[in-house]
C-alpha cells in the first residue's frame, strides 16, 4: 500500500498555524492551497448558560457542537453536543427522572455535565464525579495527530486552542477541527495527482472500509443500523446511543432508502420548545424529520443534502472527493435502481483505513 504511506506521509507533516481568530492554516504546504480548509464559524458558550438557551444558540447558529468556556476558571473545559440533547430529552422522558422541563429554564450546563458524569458513574476513589479531560489540539499540532485525536476519543470535532503565555492562561479558541476539514485538505494536495494513484481507481467493495449489510461487504464487525420510518423517535435515540453511531438509515418494508436520522437532527426539537411538546415513544422518525424541515424550505425524501449516496462500485476518490463536501459526513451505499441499502461509508471509516 505504498499509496496510503504517501498519504499518511501528508497527514504526519502539515501542522495546523494560526494567523488570527478567523483563520486556521497549513504553513508547510508550498503553496498555500490548503489556507481555506479550516475556515468555519466558531462559538463557546458560557459552562454557566442554562441548558436550554444553549440549545436554541446551537440550533439558531446552525452547529452541533460548542466549546464551553468557565470564566472562574480561565479556560475552556469541554464541549456541548448534540448527544448532550439527546441524553437529556432521554433523561426527560424516562420516569425515574429527577430533571423536568421547568427545571430546563434554569438548569445550567455545568450542572448537566455533572449529572451526566453522575449517569455514567464516572467517579474518583472517593465517590466524587471527575471530569472527562478536554480533548483538544494545539496550532502546531500535525493533521495526523488531530485525526487521530478525533478518531481515538469518539468525537466529531476537536477545539483547536491556542495560548501565548507558557502556563496556557489566556487561551484563545481558533477552530473546530473536524475530519471533513482535513479531507478536504488530503483531496486539494492531491487533486493534480488522483490519477496517478491506481489504488484511488478501485471500487470501494474492493476495500476493508465501511459497515456492510452481511453477504454483500466484506463488515467491520458491528451490525449496520436502519430503521423503519413509523419507529418511534425513542428507538431512534436509544439506537443512536446503544450503537455509537452518528446516524441511522431509514428504510421502507424492502430496505430501500428513504431517508437518514442523524445526531444532529435532534436540534431541531429546540426550536418553538417542540421537546415540550412531544413524547419520545409516541413520536415517529417520519413525523420528526417533518418537525426539523425548515417551513420556508419543505423537502420530500431523498432531497437536499439529507441522504448522501453512492454505489458499490464508485471508486475510492469519488466517494472520498464526495465525503470532503461540506455537511456530508457519511455516504449510505445503495443497490443501483431499488435504492436498497447495503452498508454506509463514513469519514471515520475513511481515516481509520488511510491511518490503518
Amino acid at each position: 500500500m505504498m499509496y496510503l504511506h504517501m498519504w499518511k506521509q501528508f497527514l504526519g507533516s502539515h501542522r495546523l498555524i494560526s494567523t488570527s481568530l478567523d483563520i486556521v492554516y497549513l504553513c508547510s504546504c508550498p503553496d498555500i492551497l490548503l489556507m481555506s480548509c479550516f475556515l468555519s464559524q466558531v462559538i463557546a458558550l458560557d459552562v454557566n448558560l442554562p441548558v436550554k438557551q444553549a440549545f436554541h444558540i446551537l440550533h439558531e447558529q446552525g452547529v452541533p457542537v460548542a466549546p464551553l468556556w468557565d470564566f472562574g476558571k480561565g479556560q475552556f473545559v469541554g464541549v456541548l453536543s448534540a448527544l448532550d440533547f439527546i441524553l437529556i430529552l432521554k433523561e426527560l422522558g424516562s420516569h425515574g427522572s429527577n430533571l423536568t422541563e421547568e427545571e430546563l429554564e434554569t438548569h445550567t450546563i455545568a450542572a448537566w455535565k455533572e449529572a451526566k458524569l453522575r449517569l455514567n458513574r464516572q467517579l474518583d476513589g472517593n465517590g466524587r464525579c471527575y471530569p472527562r479531560r478536554l480533548v483538544s489540539a494545539g496550532p502546531y499540532d500535525s493533521l495526523k495527530e488531530v485525526a487521530l485525536g478525533i478518531l481515538q476519543n469518539k468525537v466529531a470535532t476537536i477545539p483547536i486552542v491556542h495560548s501565548s503565555s507558557q502556563d496556557g492562561s489566556f487561551p484563545q479558541l481558533l477552530h473546530l477541527a473536524s475530519l471533513s476539514g482535513i479531507l478536504k485538505c488530503i483531496c486539494r494536495h492531491f487533486r493534480h495527482s488522483s490519477s496517478s494513484l491506481p489504488i484511488l481507481q478501485h471500487p470501494i467493495s474492493e476495500f476493508p472500509i465501511g459497515t456492510w449489510v452481511p453477504n454483500i461487504g466484506e463488515p467491520n464487525g458491528r451490525p449496520l443500523a436502519m430503521l423503519r420510518q413509523n419507529s418511534s423517535l425513542a428507538d431512534a435515540l436509544s439506537l443512536l446511543v446503544q450503537a455509537e453511531v452518528s446516524s441511522i438509515p431509514i428504510v421502507d418494508e424492502n430496505d430501500s432508502l428513504l431517508d437518514i436520522y442523524s445526531r444532529s437532527d435532534i436540534t431541531a426539537l429546540a426550536r418553538d420548545k417542540a421537546y415540550t411538546q412531544i413524547h419520545l415513544d409516541e413520536l415517529s422518525i417520519h413525523q420528526t424529520l417533518q418537525l426539523g424541515q425548515d417551513a420556508n424550505s419543505p423537502y420530500g425524501f431523498l432531497s437536499g443534502q439529507r441522504c448522501q449516496m453512492c454505489l458499490r462500485s464508485d471508486p475510492l476518490h469519488k466517494v472520498i472527493e464526495r465525503l470532503a463536501n461540506p455537511g456530508v459526513r457519511r455516504l449510505v451505499i445503495v443497490e443501483a435502481g431499488s435504492k436498497r441499502v447495503e452498508g454506509i461509508i463514513s469519514l471515520s471509516d475513511v481515516f481509520r483505513f488511510l491511518l490503518g
